[in-house]
């Protein structure tokens, strides 16, 4: 039989806003109008409640949902401190808890060690010991909720713990947790691994989401990521999982400063609407 790539497809919604509030409403129901079967949404210390009223604005459009986080110093899991990794589990548990309130089912982003944080050194086999520790504990919090915890490589520039799938698959099965599982981010990809399909075959027996985020991330197809061999991998493997588009703007500007997009890359309502047609193209194309 030939592989069938059908993935649900979902828009995060930090093209517009990293802040949790009201004013997503109405971007996520022209994402449901477009077609879009979910969304993706940071998760920082908003009270709770604006979470849960989120998740049931969702509910009402019958568009599911996904997460994502990272952690700073004072929560980070590799840490030699036994203190900040203390921190770690519990911030990370708050985060669960407001994913939960939404009705998430995934929890992604590079939350084994803290963003842009560097030691000035190759990681440490102690730092991955660390790391999969607080996976372990943090992964029994999120299998009470029901969420699946994808933690992302990112590339060096950003963090150097977790830069290739198979760094990220060393420390996904040193966790050794059902409910810890890995992501893989085309955008990162592009930079740290040599071939995509080793890269997807390397973590497929873990891989639970997938970022589909171009070069510049920007309108998924208009780039220089090799989309052939991103989509034939993924059918290849069956991967059923999300296909989440992420991609950036300035409309949040503190945000935006901090992961260091300076300029506009393309008009988020064209990220979503072409990208959503590429997606769909390139399944189609994979499927048959």
């Amino acid at each position: 039989m030939p592989n069938s790539l059908v993935s649900p497809i979902g828009f995060n919604v930090l093209a517009w806003t990293a802040v949790m509030s009201e004013k997503l409403n109405p971007i996520t129901e022209r994402l449901k109008t477009i077609g879009y079967d979910g969304i993706e949404c940071f998760v920082d210390n908003t009270d709770i409640a604006a979470y849960r009223q989120f998740g049931d604005h969702l509910n009402q459009l019958g568009l599911q949902s996904t997460c994502v986080v990272v952690v700073g110093p004072d929560s980070n899991p590799a840490s030699e401190s036994a203190k900040i990794r203390e921190q770690a589990v519990d911030f990370l548990k708050g985060v669960i808890d407001r994913a939960h309130a939404m009705n998430a089912s995934v929890l992604c982003g590079p939350f084994h060690s803290a963003f842009a944080t560097f030691t000035r050194r190759e990681p440490q086999p102690d730092e991955y010991a660390h790391s999969a520790d607080v996976l372990h504990i943090v992964g029994d919090y999120a299998r009470q909720a029901n969420i699946v915890l994808t933690p992302e490589a990112l590339n060096r520039f950003e963090c150097y713990l977790c830069n290739t799938m198979e760094q990220l698959s060393q420390l996904v099965h040193m966790a050794d947790h059902p409910n810890v599982r890995a992501m893989f981010d085309t955008h990162h990809a592009n930079m740290e691994e040599k071939q995509f399909p080793k890269a997807i075959k390397t973590i497929a027996p873990v891989l639970a989401h997938v970022h589909i985020s171009e070069n510049d991330r920007g309108t998924p197809g208009d780039g220089h990521i090799p989309w052939d061999d991103t989509f034939r991998t993924l059918a290849e493997i069956d991967y059923k999982g999300w296909m989440t588009i992420e991609a950036f703007t300035r409309n949040d500007v503190d945000f935006a400063n901090s992961i260091n997009v300076w300029r506009e890359y393309n008009d988020p309502w064209d990220i979503a609407e072409n990208g959503l047609k590429f997606i769909k193209a390139m399944q189609a194309k994979y499927s048959s």
